[in-house]
């Protein structure tokens, strides 16, 4: 167990069955009363964050978030179905661990999973992913086209990229790099 006092940035911690990352932590000295750190946490299932104040010696739970690889099958509903790669099991996850990404998976596009216990917090796509254009149109300023990708997402495209063309596109910054 660890104590309150020994919270850093980047830590997870198990509070009340939630679990969050530490975004900041600061001690706080006050002239009349006792000394208590203040920490700014980020839910990893909701995103949200939160601040909490907790006293020095106050005990908390450091837990260790397992990275697992896995390979995209399809959607399920409002789930996705992944394969997990070591242990050849299937792993529903929840379109709330996806957020954004769901726009980049395609069948068979490999991720890795942070987890603990069988739930799974968040997913990290490869940076660079190649995925054909479905349709391009110009948009209204004329400064390029809005492309839709075979797997739905939307990103913007110079003007020679058609329909049928694969580009190459950065997952992380949502931007198009180069036709392949």
């Amino acid at each position: 167990m660890t104590t309150a006092n020994q919270i850093t940035p980047g830590m997870t911690l198990n509070l009340e069955g939630k679990i969050f990352r530490v975004e900041s932590s600061v001690k706080v000295t006050v002239a009349k009363g006792t000394p208590f750190i203040k920490a700014k946490l980020r839910n990893l299932i909701t995103e949200e964050i939160v601040e909490r104040n907790f006293k020095l010696e106050q005990g908390v739970q450091e837990v260790s978030l397992l990275e697992k690889n896995l390979e995209f099958l399809y959607a399920e509903g409002k789930e996705f179905l992944f394969l997990d790669t070591g242990s050849l099991e299937q792993v529903l996850v929840s379109a709330a661990a996806l957020g954004d990404k769901v726009g980049y998976l395609k069948e068979g596009t490999e991720v890795k999973a942070m987890c603990y216990g069988e739930t799974i917090f968040a997913i990290e796509l490869p940076q660079f992913l190649e995925l054909m254009v479905v349709k391009a149109d110009p948009t209204s300023e004329g400064l390029g086209k809005r492309a839709i990708l075979e797997t739905g997402a939307k990103l913007n495209v110079p003007l020679f990229i058609e329909g049928g063309d694969v580009i190459k596109v950065d997952t992380q910054l949502n931007e198009y790099i180069q036709r392949v």
